[in-house]
């Protein structure tokens, strides 16, 4: 029976494990940061939003994307999450200067305003983040599902973003805990920033 036990409670650990690295990818920064200004650009603009949002996209999201993919297929990093800190300061600099060039350039060339606000809201993230990260390892997975869904209650239903949002904030932080990538404070800690950036950016830019 003890065995059996045993095995049941390896089973159960193995289907954790495996549902943590699925939330992961599906919830990666990247992924998040990509898919964000698109939706935001077509729900506040229309189709000329959606086409702002796929050059901010390409630059907040994709650039940094390709940096990481190539440092992974070099070997200088161990994957697109860089769970090394060590690992992170040179792709983190490409990511604030990618997200500092799409601002300057949205901004510059008239993009809708929360657009522009939702840009600035990353770049207001990465600002308390990448500091922190050079010390202590916070959560990018946490700070970055946070401020998407601060972003996203800004364009959809206020209570029902927010309520769900929070579930998947959760689950997210759950996921990066499980997996030993983060502990409780750097996930929380993460939430926090990227949640509080996120709104504070918006309330200030009026939108």
């Amino acid at each position: 029976m003890s065995g059996q036990r045993v095995a049941s409670a390896e089973e159960g650990a193995g289907v954790s494990d495996r549902v943590a690295r699925w939330i992961t990818e599906i919830f990666a920064p990247q992924v998040l940061v990509i898919g964000l200004p698109p939706v935001v650009g077509l729900v506040s603009d229309g189709w000329p939003g959606f086409r702002w949002g796929l050059l901010a996209s390409g630059l907040c999201g994709g650039v940094p994307a390709l940096v990481i993919a190539l440092g992974v297929r070099s070997g200088r990093l161990d994957s697109r999450h860089i769970v090394d800190r060590s690992r992170r300061t040179a792709p983190l600099l490409v990511a604030v200067a990618a997200v500092v060039a799409a601002l300057a350039l949205l901004a510059g060339l008239g993009a809708p305003r929360l657009l522009v606000a939702t840009v600035a809201a990353m770049l207001a993230g990465l600002a308390v983040t990448v500091p922190v990260t050079l010390k202590w390892k916070i959560s990018f997975h946490a700070a970055v599902s946070a401020g998407t869904v601060l972003v996203l209650a800004r364009v959809l239903p206020v209570a029902p973003t927010l309520a769900g949002g929070a579930v998947v904030v959760a689950v997210v932080c759950w996921a990066r805990v499980r997996l030993a990538h983060h502990t409780a404070a750097q996930v929380v800690a993460g939430a926090a920033a990227g949640g509080g950036t996120a709104l504070l950016t918006l309330v200030l830019s009026g939108v």
